[in-house]
């Protein structure tokens, strides 16, 4: 179903660059916020509008910007933390 959505994308030419070569991740998180907005199969896909089309791709780069800010947030937390060596 979100694969569907993603070549939508593709054919309306919504994607940047970057997007397209994460294809994967794309495709994952389109699934999240079609789950949330209750769209199930690919035949609503395919009649929604370009716009509510651009709402879906919209919700996809929100949640994507919000894991990479995570995830950078982990690794620099990481890196703050001392390595403990146990004294003997």
């Amino acid at each position: 179903m979100s694969e569907f959505a993603y070549f939508r994308f593709m054919s309306s030419n919504m994607l940047t660059v970057e997007e397209q070569q994460h294809k994967d991740e794309i495709i994952s998180l389109t699934e999240q916020v079609l789950d949330a907005k209750g769209i199930e199969c690919d035949s609503k896909i395919s009649k929604i509008s370009e716009e509510q089309l651009r709402e879906i791709l919209e919700g996809v780069r929100r949640l994507r910007k919000r894991r990479k800010i995570e995830e950078e947030d982990r690794e620099d937390r990481q890196k703050e933390e001392p390595d403990i060596v146990p004294l003997e």
